[in-house]
Order: C-alpha cells, then sequence, then structure tokens
C-alpha cells in the first residue's frame, strides 16, 4: 500500500473509523500540533547521550500516540474505540509526569536567576523547541475541548505538565550535558 491515496488532495482526511473531515477541522488541528510535538520531542532524543533524558522523552512520545488517538477520534466514535482496545489518557499519565518534575525540581541549581535564553546545549534547545511546540498543542487542544461535552481534561492536564517536564529536562540537560563549542 503507497502513502500516496490521493484522498487528501481535496483537503480533506478520515479520522479513526473513516469519518471525513475536513484538515481544517479542530481534531485534525488538535492531532496534528500533537503530531509535530512527538516530532519535535523526537529530535531532541535522537541528539541527546543522557540516557535518563533519552527514557523520559520516549516514554513521554508513547504517551503521545495515546493522546493523538484519542484526539482522532469523535464523540460519536469513542465507545468503539475503547472496546476495540485502545486506551485514553488518564491521572495516571499526568501523575507520572508530575511525579518526575517534583522530583527533578529536587535540584535549585536547575533554576537560572535570569530568564532562559534557549540554545546552552543542542539538547537543551531541542527540549525548549519541543516545550513551545507543547504549549501550542495546549492552546489548540483548549479549542477542541471547548467545542466537545465530552471532552477528556486528562489530556490539557497532561499537555500542561509536559511543557512543565519539557522545561525542567531543557535546565538538566543544561546543567549536566558538555555545551557545544562555538
Amino acid at each position: 500500500m503507497s502513502i500516496v491515496t490521493k484522498t487528501g488532495d481535496k483537503g480533506e482526511t478520515s479520522l479513526m473509523y473513516g469519518r471525513r473531515v475536513s484538515k481544517a477541522d479542530p481534531h485534525v488541528d488538535a492531532y496534528g500540533c500533537i503530531d509535530e510535538l512527538t516530532a519535535a520531542l523526537g529530535l531532541a532524543r535522537s541528539i541527546c547521550g543522557d540516557k535518563f533524558v533519552s527514557e523520559q522523552v520516549f516514554a513521554v512520545q508513547k504517551d503521545l500516540i495515546v493522546v493523538m488517538g484519542e484526539l482522532a477520534t469523535t464523540p460519536q466514535d469513542r465507545e468503539r474505540y475503547l472496546k476495540d482496545g485502545f486506551h485514553v489518557t488518564t491521572p495516571t499519565m499526568v501523575d507520572r509526569i508530575t511525579a518526575l518534575v517534583v522530583d527533578l525540581e529536587k535540584d535549585k541549581a536547575l533554576y537560572p536567576k535570569n530568564w532562559v535564553i534557549p540554545g546552552g546545549t543542542a539538547v537543551s534547545a531541542a527540549l525548549d523547541f519541543a516545550r513551545t511546540t507543547c504549549r501550542r498543542a495546549e492552546r489548540h487542544v483548549a479549542a477542541q475541548a471547548a467545542d466537545e461535552q465530552s471532552f477528556n481534561s486528562e489530556i490539557l492536564r497532561y499537555l500542561n505538565r509536559l511543557s512543565d517536564l519539557c522545561w525542567v529536562l531543557a535546565r538538566y540537560a543544561e546543567k549536566n550535558m558538555k555545551p557545544e563549542t562555538a
């Protein structure tokens, strides 16, 4: 099967279970932003030599697959989605990220005295890029949530916490990884 289907040539795409919608649909916008975030995190992971950071980023990327699937499913198809064995974003996922942030924050040296200017290391810059991508995704997901009564609010909690994690991991990378020289 080819990736070239030509079914999107007129500005439409399919959600889970084949519902055709405009590529400007809030569902497509929201999961598209999460896809961008996953790619930004992939960039950070690909250049990271720190096992701890790489493992945390990879775990988040797996979580984001759950988030994307949920966002790509309309409320009418949610029961079928669950019946088919797909997962939704849970408080446990949010709690895992929260605990990680809280644990990292025990190192007060991660907090600079001034504003952070991204770019101390390639990894920290990539994580800061992922953080800003996450914040944009959060805004777009919030727009979808406002239009959908049965929206899973754990998705917004997860994204909010994830942007915090990206920030603190970037500071961790700056502190613990050798900066690149010009």
